[in-house]
């Protein structure tokens, strides 16, 4: 029988049932929906002036619609999602009404213009080599290489959602890792729970957070604190965990999850040897102080100061303040990826087609939000949104609102694993939500918090996920074995997950 300290091959995985795309997910979501709206009875709550739904105003109402409206309905869903207008008298949504938009047109482009500008800065080559500079220099400190870069990944997972980008790390920190006397699963966490981390805990995370805010009515900034103490203290438990395991593994070999491939262990005694990456030049550090500087704004831009110092979440805004939502915040990452073009001489040519693919990688998920979104126009047309909600409204009624957060954190898990996608999941999941905490007298804002922290939660395991999937297929590594190591840990985040919740809904 085979040790797990012996070498041995990963075997190929079996082709099998794949699990659907989110594209297809929500695509199968809004016929089940549209269906189910046959048979679900319609109605309405008052609303406040705020057009938040009044507790206990639930009456029936007729949706007034026809079989070919349905079909209207279903045929336009996709339309609505992205530029359907809410007419303010009757509250249909439709593309050629008049009121306000309902659509997420403007969180779409700003999912664009967010995924040209996170492009045209890889392809400058300063983010890969400032990274890659990072591990070279602590490549003798492997405990602070590991902290390195799991906080390094964090803080881009935090602030941008950065998950998809960590493939292109695993040739480079895999091999520093085996020289360093590890295994290929210390590999793996830092790579993997550095940066999921971060998104679990997002502060500012536009593909998370931001869609989560827009769709349930919140600023991106509120819940802020909350959000940013979870990834101070996840971060550091989830750091810790890697290290101790790191240690572990390299004092004895033989207690390695992964188990070594052959050649592994030879290359621990040629770590003196690794080449040292070519340095900075004055333009990569010019890049990395402009993304640092972007990011940092777009955190002051979104931040409502004044509830934020005084405590008062009806606090008269600050005349610095901005308050930007995301048509500006799209304006200003175009002008962003404009300027790292300028700056870095990348040539008209060069920079165009950089920026045009980056918008193209990011067309599935600006395509996810627009599918949920016109999921949520058919319920609104079909008048059965407040019908869900007046369901569910008797089950958290004088719910204490500590364990009403619990509960809107274990409600999206399984959805999380259907819709890998954040952005999809909260567009899908917001409208429905966000009104339950105004019944339990909780932030909107920390049911934000909630449903990211159940998404990050997921992503951080499921097989729907391809960065784990990714991840673990490029360090070599089998499924079951990853999940051995990341199963202690994911107990440990779901304690402290649900204790930051009870804390966020009673401060709130």
């Amino acid at each position: 029988m085979r040790t797990e300290a012996e070498p041995h091959e990963e075997a190929e995985p079996q082709r099998g049932f794949t699990f659907p795309s989110a594209l297809t997910v929500l695509a199968l979501v809004t016929l089940l929906v549209w269906a189910v709206a046959f048979f679900v009875p319609s109605g309405s709550y008052d609303r406040d002036a705020d057009g938040a739904p009044v507790q206990g105003t639930y009456h029936r109402e007729p949706s007034g619609l026809g079989l070919a409206d349905r079909f209207t309905d279903l045929f336009l869903s996709p339309v609505n999602g992205l530029y359907g207008v809410r007419d303010t008298r009757t509250g249909r949504i439709g593309p050629d009404l008049t009121g306000e938009l309902f659509g997420a047109a403007g969180v779409f482009f700003f999912v664009l213009t967010i995924g040209a500008f996170i492009t045209v800065v890889f392809a400058t080559g300063a983010m890969d080599r400032g990274i890659g500079r990072l591990a070279h220099r602590l490549r003798d400190r492997g405990v602070l290489l590991i902290v390195g870069v799991m906080l390094v990944f964090s803080l881009l997972g935090t602030v941008e959602g950065f998950a998809e980008e960590t493939l292109g790390f695993y040739g480079l920190v895999v091999p520093l890792m085996l020289a360093l006397g590890y295994d290929r699963m210390v590999a793996i966490g830092t790579i993997v729970l550095g940066a999921g981390i971060g998104v679990l805990c997002s502060t500012v995370n536009p593909f998370a957070t931001g869609v989560a805010s827009s769709a349930a009515d919140v600023s991106l900034g509120d819940g802020i604190a909350l959000r940013a103490l979870m990834w101070v203290v996840l971060t550091a438990v989830t750091v810790g965990y890697v290290v101790r395991y790191a240690r572990r593994v390299r004092d004895h070999p033989e207690r390695s999850l992964s188990g070594y491939r052959p050649g592994d262990r030879e290359q621990a005694a040629v770590r003196e040897d690794a080449a040292e990456p070519p340095p900075l030049t004055g333009l990569h550090v010019l890049v990395l102080v402009t993304v640092a500087l972007v990011f940092a704004f777009m955190i002051f831009s979104v931040i409502p100061w004044s509830g934020a110092l005084t405590g008062d979440a009806e606090a008269a805004p600050y005349g610095w303040e901005l308050g930007w939502s995301f048509p500006r915040l799209a304006a200003l990452f175009l002008c962003a990826a404009i300027l790292v073009g300028v700056l870095t001489r990348m040539g008209e040519q060069r920079f165009t087609s950089t920026f045009v693919r980056g918008v193209g990688e990011f067309v599935p998920p600006a395509l996810v939000i627009v599918l949920a979104r016109g999921v949520t126009a058919i319920m609104n047309n079909a008048k059965i949104t407040d019908t869900l909600l007046h369901s569910i409204e008797g089950a958290v009624t004088g719910v204490p609102s500590a364990l009403f957060t619990v509960m809107i954190y274990v409600v999206n898990l399984p959805l999380a694993f259907l819709i890998p996608s954040t952005s999809g999941h909260a567009t899908l999941a917001m409208p429905v939500l966000a009104p339950l905490a105004d019944f339990a007298g909780v932030s909107r804002a920390v049911v934000v918090t909630a449903w990211q922290a159940a998404s990050g939660w997921m992503n951080l395991w499921v097989p729907t996920s391809a960065v784990i999937m990714g991840g673990i297929s490029l360090a070599k590594v089998g499924y079951d074995r990853y999940l051995r190591f990341a199963l202690p840990l994911l107990g440990l985040l779901a304690l402290l997950i649900t204790g930051f919740l009870a804390l966020g809904a009673v401060l709130t």
